[in-house]
This record gives structure tokens, C-alpha cells and sequence, in this order.
């Protein structure tokens, strides 16, 4: 199918290539990765624009023994395909396919295993001390975009690096030109003469020289390279590095193969910190990609000749989509409401709030510590945030939540998209901890809705309160489960009861209530009659419910879509142990001490028997 790329089984067939040829390669990757993303989805413009740096790497390097580290991983599918794994490329994302990100178990090409922003150029500089310690001759070079070059972690990284002073390089991706703009032939002829080998050489001569002069030495140093960095500071954007202790390259054209090229070449050759300043265009090579690089940015199944997702029949409402609207709701009846993402408005559905309310809509970038410490602020001013963030990005403000919120006590209202498996980006953004994790933090209360009326009346009730205020939610759709919360007012720390029942009390949270509720059905026709109950707090528990639940049932099961270490089960249990409770047959279920792989939602839950068949099958089985 391909001319080229289908002879390419390691990166040791790059080296053998033309500049010609690898431009054609780089044309059958870009296809390749069309190609599959528009059937399986995933992360296309990302992709598209990391294409030749991807190819210039490998021909510059000798993977796996040099390391390529790829930042997010989101833009690493050319590096996949490159490295033996273009025959499986069209199992991206499936159950026991490739994976979306960067996998160590997957390749020994893939040194680190990301999907987090901005750990790139961390963990390159250990394996680069670690190499130092060991006297090794290796290469360790970082991929990062310039969105994660703009958080805390990414800046620790390169402050240490300048630091060490290891030989380590830094590709900047640049694909929003948000640094500086000019690729030009006056950016080229400086790139020409600084990466120079008799340049470096008279360069570092000329530092000795001068540093030996007696007594004036240093200070002539000094006021030579004063004079070197302003001539540099008017014609390269890159003095911010240079005086973090980096060598900065650029910006140069990150699609110009045959000057990525010459400039790695020379580069590698160094032994001290690089940046090299790579401008891309985000999309290259799809034009829709190109004209908007955010809607295809991450992708669902899409046409190919129209650049449009492939819809799925029935329109329903997601909780996002509830979310989203109640959020512009409770905005417009209060003006102290504020909402603040961390480079997720589309995803988390503050795209409306956005356009409405633009002055009371912060979009911080990737720093999601910032974003709950700055809603701190906030709320100490008098105002009522919204953070609106994934689940599993929220793990990165851990210490924030503590001292920053919880501590304080503040009214700050988080709201958890992607709560639970998410599906097919896999372990890195499996929204499973949070529970064990909220439920530990005083002064918080936790909730979960069953449905999407439930997630509105629930943000309502938030803004009511006090304190701080979590609530979690699925990546999934939130068709309407009857029960008393969709008609009377929802009192903090009350469950409800949606089905009754004899012998055995489920208690459900969140995502897993209607599940609960279609086990119950299936164990009715097996002649076993369980009672139904929507947790809807998993702090604090509803402990009325619990006494009662002692009293009238034998046996209890609790269901939640989160690890079961520390999770809504273990308060349960902790709540019978602690009021010396111990006449119950008590069953936790939910997810193992274990990461959950990659792929299709529905396939990811009935792996973890976390269906009503898997259920009902368990409870019946238990029932013998």
C-alpha cells in the first residue's frame, strides 16, 4: 500500500533513506495515521504535526538505546509507527492493541510511559544522571509541546537541567506559535553559525583565553557575553533558556526534514543542556486537521473527505452536556459564579459559559495546581468557582486540595468529568482514584448522581453550601433513573432508595446505580429480591440508611466505579466496624488493585464484572 513506509520495520531503515525519501515518508505516515485515527479516533492534529520530527530523530539517533521521551504522548504515533509497530497500528486504542501513549510495556523504544502533561523533560534528566553515573554514551532527548512548556513541573525540569549541566536535549514543539514567530533566512544563518563545530570550538577557546587573563579575565568574560546575548536577544527569541543554563536552537521550521537534520547532527555532538526550538504547523498534512487543529485535536471515528464525526444514533444528553448548561444557568442567577478549566473548555463542556460569560471564565493551561489554589483565591475574594476538571488531572492538585481548600475550608465546588473508566486512552486517564482519595480530605462532601437531573439539582445544592464540594461523574450518557431525588429537594448526607426488596440491600454510587438497578431486575427473575439504593454521598454516608440497612438485611452489597482500596465500600465497612456492626454478609465490588488497560468502556467493565450479568451472577453465587 505504501511505497515506503511499508519497507520500514525499525528506525534503522530511516538511515538508509534520502532527504527525498524521507519526505515521502513522512507524506505515508501522515496518511497512516489519517487513516486509522478517522476509524478508531485518538489524538490526530497532535500527531500529524510531530511527523518529522519523529522521522529526523530517528534517523539522527539509534533507538531504543538512545532515549526519545515524548511529553503528554499524545503527538507520538509517527514514533509508533516508526519503531515496528506500524502492523499493528490499526489496533490503536482497542482492548490488547496498541496504546494510545507511550507504553514502556509496549516497546523498548518507549522509555517512559506518559499521558500527563509536562514530565518529559524530568524524567529524561534522570536517565540522563542515571547515564552520567553509569559513564554511558547514550542520547536523552525530551519531546514537548510549547502548552506543556508552560507549567510548573516543565520549568522545575529545565531549572535542574541548566543546573547539572548534563547533556541533554530539549525539542520544542511550537505548534501554536505561542513563544516567538520568525522562521526566516536570518533565523537560519544564526542557527548555521551557533551550531557550527569551529564556531563552538573558537567559542570555547575564546572563554579560556580570556577567563586566563589576570584580574580582568572574568570581568571581560562577563562583558563579551553581555554583548553576545543582546545581538542574540535582537534576532533570537531564546534568551530565557540561555540564562536557565540551556543552548538555544531556533525557531527553525520543525517540517524542514533536511535542516532538523543538520542541526541534530551537530547537536548531539555537544555534551551540555539544548533546546531546540521547532515551529510546526498542528494538523500538517490534513487540512481539515489545519483549519482547526482543537476540534481534531482528539478525535471520535470521523469522515475523512468531510473532517466531521461520524454520529452515533440518538443524540442523548451526556453528563457533560448537563453539566455545561446548568453551569451557564447557576451563572446567570448569580454573578459571584466563576468557572475555571485547565486547557479543557470543549472537554468539559465550558464552551457555552465561555461565550456567555467570558469576563468570569478562566482558562489557566495546563496547570491544574494552579487552577485549585487560584480558585482558592477566588473564593476568599467572595466568589463562587467551578473547577471543572478531569478526574485523573485532578490527582495533580493533591496537595492543593489539602492545604488550599480543605484546610481553609473554602466553597469551592470541583466538579469531575471522566470519573471512572474512561476507555480507550487507558491507565493514564482512568478517572478511578478520586473516591479514595476525596473521601479522606475534611470538610469535603462527595457526591455522585445517578443521572444527569441528579448532577444539576446536585450542583445546585453545592452552591448552597459552605464547604468545599466534589462532585464525580462518567464519560457517558445520562438518561433519566425515577427516584426521589427527581421530585423532592436533596438533603446533604441522604441516600434514597429507588427499589426494595428482602434478603439483600445494594448500594450503588453514581455510574454504577442503573447497573445496580438491571442486576436487581435479573436476580428478581431468578426468584431473589433485592433492595436498590443510590448512595448519592459518598461523604458524608448516609448513615441512617446504614443502621437501617443492619438491621433489616442479611447480606449488603456495595457497587462503585473506583478502587476498592479506600473507596466508597471500605467506608461503608469502616462505618459497621466502627458501630461494632457484625451480623452482615457484607460484598464490596468495584475495581482491582490494579491498572485498568485501554479500551472500549463497556469491554473495560465487564473485564472487572462490573455489569448487571456480572453482578447478578455474583450475588446469586454468593446466595447459595
Amino acid at each position: 500500500m505504501y511505497e515506503i513506509l511499508d519497507n520500514i520495520s525499525s528506525p534503522a531503515d530511516i538511515k538508509k533513506l534520502s532527504i527525498e525519501e524521507l519526505n515521502k515518508l513522512a507524506e505515508e505516515v501522515r496518511d497512516r495515521i489519517i487513516n486509522v485515527t478517522s476509524v478508531k479516533g485518538g489524538h490526530l492534529a497532535a500527531s500529524l504535526g510531530a511527523v518529522d520530527i519523529a522521522i529526523a530523530l530517528h534517523y539522527c539517533l539509534d533507538s531504543p538505546s538512545d532515549k526519545i521521551v515524548w511529553d503528554v504522548g499524545h503527538q507520538s504515533y509517527a514514533h509508533k509507527i516508526l519503531t515496528g509497530r506500524n502492523k499493528k497500528f490499526g489496533t490503536l486504542r482497542e482492548m490488547g492493541g496498541l496504546s494510545g501513549f507511550p507504553n514502556k510495556d509496549e516497546s523498548p523504544h518507549d522509555p517512559f510511559t506518559s499521558g500527563h502533561s509536562s514530565t518529559s523533560i524530568s524524567s529524561a534528566l534522570g536517565m540522563a544522571c542515571a547515564r552520567d553515573l553509569d559513564k554511558g554514551k547514550s542520547r536523552i532527548v525530551a519531546v514537548i509541546g510549547d502548552a506543556a512548556l508552560s507549567t510548573g513541573l516543565a520549568f522545575e525540569g529545565i531549572n535542574h537541567t541548566g543546573n547539572t549541566r548534563t547533556n541533554l536535549v530539549v525539542i520544542l514543539n511550537d505548534n501554536e506559535h505561542s513563544i516567538s514567530k520568525p522562521v526566516g533566512a536570518m533565523s537560519r544563518y544564526l542557527n548555521h553559525v551557533i551550531t557550527n563545530p569551529v564556531y563552538n570550538r573558537v567559542r570555547k577557546e575564546a572563554e579560556k583565553a580570556v577567563k586566563g587573563i589576570p584580574k580582568l579575565g572574568l570581568k571581560m568574560f562577563r562583558a563579551l557575553r553581555k554583548i553576545e546575548e543582546g545581538v542574540k536577544n535582537l534576532l533570537v527569541p531564546g534568551m530565557l533558556f540561555e540564562e536557565l543554563g540551556f543552548r538555544y536552537i531556533g525557531p527553525m521550521d520543525g517540517h524542514d526534514i533536511a535542516q532538523l537534520i543538520s542541526v541534530m547532527k551537530k547537536v548531539f555532538l555537544w555534551n551540555e543542556p539544548v533546546i531546540i526550538h521547532a515551529i510546526t504547523k498542528k494538523g500538517k498534512g490534513y487540512r481539515y486537521a489545519e483549519e482547526d487543529p482543537v476540534r481534531l485535536h482528539g478525535v471520535q471515528p470521523f469522515d475523512i473527505e468531510t473532517g466531521k464525526p461520524i454520529e452515533k444514533e440518538g443524540g442523548e444528553k451526556t453528563f457533560t452536556d448537563h453539566f455545561g448548561a446548568k453551569a451557564v444557568e447557576l451563572a446567570a442567577k448569580n454573578r459571584s459564579v466563576v468557572a475555571i478549566t485547565a486547557a479543557m473548555k470543549d472537554g468539559v463542556g465550558l464552551d457555552a459559559f465561555a461565550e456567555r460569560f467570558p469576563d468570569r471564565f478562566y482558562d489557566v493551561g495546563i496547570t491544574e495546581a494552579h487552577a485549585v489554589t487560584f480558585a482558592a483565591g477566588l473564593a476568599r475574594g467572595g466568589k463562587r468557582p467551578i473547577v471543572a476538571i478531569y478526574s485523573t488531572f485532578l490527582q495533580r492538585s493533591y496537595d492543593q486540595l489539602i492545604h488550599d481548600i480543605a484546610l481553609q475550608d473554602l466553597p469551592v465546588l470541583f466538579c469531575l468529568d471522566r470519573a471512572g473508566l474512561v476507555g480507550k486512552d487507558g491507565p493514564t486517564h482512568h478517572g478511578v482514584f478520586d473516591i479514595a482519595y476525596l473521601r479522606t480530605l475534611p470538610n469535603f462532601i462527595v457526591m455522585a448522581p445517578k443521572d444527569g437531573l441528579e448532577l444539576e439539582i446536585m450542583m445546585e445544592k453545592a452552591l448552597g453550601e459552605k464547604v468545599p464540594v466534589a462532585i464525580r461523574y462518567p464519560r457517558d450518557y445520562a438518561s433519566q433513573i425515577v427516584g426521589a431525588s427527581s421530585f423532592a429537594p436533596l438533603e446533604i448526607g441522604r441516600s434514597e432508595k429507588l427499589r426494595d426488596g428482602k434478603e439483600i440491600a445494594i448500594i450503588a454510587v453514581g455510574s454504577m446505580v442503573n447497573i445496580a438497578l438491571k442486576a436487581a431486575g435479573i436476580l428478581s427473575s431468578q426468584g431473589l429480591e433485592a433492595a436498590v439504593i443510590n448512595a448519592r454521598f459518598i461523604k458524608p454516608l448516609d448513615e441512617k440508611m446504614l443502621e437501617d440497612v443492619a438491621h433489616r438485611f442479611k447480606r449488603v452489597i456495595t457497587i462503585e466505579e473506583g478502587i476498592m482500596n479506600g473507596g466508597f465500600g471500605s467506608a461503608v465497612l469502616e462505618y459497621f466496624m466502627k458501630n461494632n456492626i457484625r451480623n452482615l454478609n457484607i460484598k464490596c465490588y468495584g475495581l482491582p488493585d490494579q491498572f485498568i488497560e485501554h479500551g472500549g468502556r463497556e469491554g473495560l467493565l465487564r473485564k472487572c464484572h462490573l455489569t448487571p450479568d456480572g453482578i447478578a451472577e455474583a450475588i446469586f453465587a454468593g446466595n447459595k
